[in-house]
């Protein structure tokens, strides 16, 4: 990940997470998430059957700010972000998820917050999950 041509989180196998905060989101949201991310079984076992998690690969996680993911699109032709967060609240609980990622004893690498940053994925699978600690689906 580039932010003005520096490379500011980088890392191997693992979890690419766009984390959008929304405005109900609390503590309890984010320990949801990440029991989730740490423990989600999307790797593939010798059998190439989804029975490993990050953990069990010894993976890492390149954690990423993204409001657009509460770009709501069912009116008209521009999205409306009011879901989310403001920084004052979102800054908190990305650092937050970031640093109980850390302390579950997975490598964690960042961006920056509000910062226009260019991401590089190789998408093995490909395989994206998305996670709602509100369960909305």
């Amino acid at each position: 990940m580039r932010v003005d041509d520096e490379v500011v989180g980088a890392i191997g196998a693992g979890l690419l997470v766009l984390l959008g905060v929304d405005v109900k989101d609390t503590e309890s949201d984010a320990e949801y998430i990440v029991g989730k991310i740490a423990g989600l079984r999307i790797f593939n076992d010798d059998d190439g059957k989804f029975n490993r998690s990050i953990e069990d690969i010894g993976g890492a996680v390149l954690l990423v700010s993204q409001f657009t993911l509460h770009g709501d699109c069912r009116k008209g032709r521009r999205p409306s972000f009011i879901g989310a967060a403001r920084p004052e609240q979102a800054i908190p609980l990305y650092e937050r998820t970031a640093a109980r990622l850390r302390a579950a004893g997975l490598q964690v690498e960042t961006g920056r917050f509000g910062a226009h940053m260019d991401v590089s994925l190789v998408n093995d699978g490909p395989v994206t999950i998305l996670l709602d600690s509100g369960k909305a689906f």
